[in-house]
């Protein structure tokens, strides 16, 4: 059903939007552009000032740890791993200490990669435990295992290589009424010195959005108790690791895709007295057929007019075909993209292939910038490298600026990184935020222009090793 409207709308991408009539709630020409969002995914309209806009990771886990002692009702974590330092010992002791989780008031649900979770005798797993130690009847802890990993792969691939067929990568942190949604994960870098983006949004329907595709991933993803052992929950029977994957992948499918559907159709209310920004979220799992955050993010790619501005982030550049296609030939927006310099990839420096990864990047960064020279687009479509000296850059989204418009209306922020693994093997969402409210596009402009500020412009000759074109080709879609 998803998959049909989605289909619909995109159909009409390149068709002159006046020719198709969507509900709007928008008032002003330069956010007319997005109405045909409200008939793809769920529309909440909230106030700008319930956003609040985090620009270093310190703030993040100041404002992590203070929600994990403070929420009364519940607290969703959902991050690819918790790491196993200092700094996520004190999530878990506020987590444990927090007074209504000890009295059975407050309910907490964590969602993290199962493979990601179990890497290392200490981990996420071992991490967690003294919460289901504490109380395992409010805690639930999940741990989704994709349905690629089985058979002799699940048999014989090593953990890290195990992480390559497909990943629990979306970010939400929700307490009580309050979302903070990011690209950043739960551990001691993304606390400190790895540069990520971070809302926070007080609004009550979208956290039981969010609660609510939560509790369906859960439902496939297998539970941990106390002791550390995982299972499937009981309702659900269908393994991803044995028996048959397409029906394992057609049931989660149709749990997920049921839920988005009928989040859209109760969530109809667009335009609200008072309320100057809208939040339309969006999903991508590739692996289960769910593909609703990549065609949105298509048609907002190639509707941008002449004139417009885009500014896209991405910790790793890696854009689909798709993505460079729609920019070099669709687009008509000057184009900036920003990425991670090699000496700020989170890859410099591992052990073994991974350490080739940031001149890989480098190596389809070189390959882009060729293509946008041969369509002769170089005068619209820019490349950037994000360089700080002891820091590495996760950070990813996408700035929109109108026509003749000094700031931004537009932004999408989550754990999408535009990139094959996003697209086709990993669990991701991110929110499309659409504003009218002119301080809060200060606001968006201010992030912008900070991120962009430490951006070089992107070596176009970097020598990269021999053997990194063979691994792109055979291992493009896996990182």
């Amino acid at each position: 059903m998803l998959r049909r409207v989605l289909n619909t709308v995109i159909e009409n991408t390149f068709q002159p939007s006046e020719t198709v009539a969507y509900p709007s709630p928008f008032t002003k020409k330069e956010t007319l552009h997005f109405s045909w969002l409200t008939s793809v995914t769920p529309c909440f309209p909230i106030k700008a000032s319930n956003i609040t806009i985090l620009t270093e990771p310190e703030q993040f886990y100041n404002t992590l740890l203070k929600y994990c002692q403070d929420a009364t009702k519940r607290i969703t974590l959902v991050s690819l791993y918790l790491g196993s330092g200092k700094l996520e010992e004190r999530i878990v002791e506020a987590l444990r200490n927090n007074d209504c989780y000890k009295s059975n008031k407050l309910k907490i649900n964590i969602l993290l990669d199962y493979t990601r979770g179990s890497r290392f005798a200490n981990n996420s797993r071992t991490m967690l435990q003294p919460l289901l130690a504490v109380n395992d009847s409010n805690c639930n802890i999940s741990l989704y295992h994709t349905p690629v990993l089985r058979g002799l792969l699940k048999k014989y691939t090593p953990d890290r290589w195990n992480e390559l067929l497909g990943l629990q990568h979306m970010k939400l942190y929700i307490f009580d009424d309050t979302l903070i949604i990011s690209g950043a994960n739960l551990s001691n870098d993304y606390f400190t010195n790895r540069q990520d983006r971070y809302f926070v949004i007080k609004d009550k329907r979208l956290s039981d959005f969010y609660s609510g595709l939560v509790n369906r991933v859960q439902k496939f993803s297998l539970q941990m108790d106390k002791n550390n052992n995982v299972n499937m929950v009981e309702e659900w029977q269908c393994l991803p690791y044995e028996g048959s994957k397409d029906k394992f992948v057609e049931k989660a499918r149709d749990l997920v895709e049921d839920y988005l559907v009928e989040s859209k159709n109760e969530q109809n209310i667009h335009k609200q007295e008072g309320y100057d920004t809208w939040i339309f979220p969006m999903v991508q799992m590739g692996q289960l057929g769910i593909e609703q955050d990549s065609q949105i993010t298509a048609r907002l790619l190639a509707e941008a007019p002449r004139g417009s501005r885009l500014e896209i982030a991405t910790g790793y550049f890696n854009l689909t075909s798709r993505y460079m296609n729609t920019l070099i030939q669709k687009s008509q927006a000057q184009c900036d993209i920003l990425m991670a310099h090699p000496k700020a990839n989170g890859f410099l420096g591992a052990k073994g292939p991974a350490g080739g990864i940031p001149w890989a990047y480098s190596l389809i960064a070189q390959k882009f910038q060729k293509q946008v020279a041969n369509n002769k687009q170089q005068y619209r479509i820019r490349l950037f490298e994000y360089l700080r000296n002891g820091w590495t850059y996760h950070a990813k989204g996408l700035w929109y600026y109108p026509l003749q418009s000094e700031f931004p209306c537009m932004t999408l922020i989550g754990s999408p990184n535009f990139g094959e693994r996003s697209v086709k093997k990993d669990l991701e969402t991110q929110l499309c935020v659409v504003t009218e409210n002119e301080e809060f596009k200060k606001k968006l402009h201010e992030e912008c222009s900070r991120l962009y500020k430490l951006g070089l412009p992107a070596e176009t000759e970097r020598p990269i090793p021999k053997w990194v074109p063979t691994f792109v080709f055979l291992f493009r879609s896996y990182f």
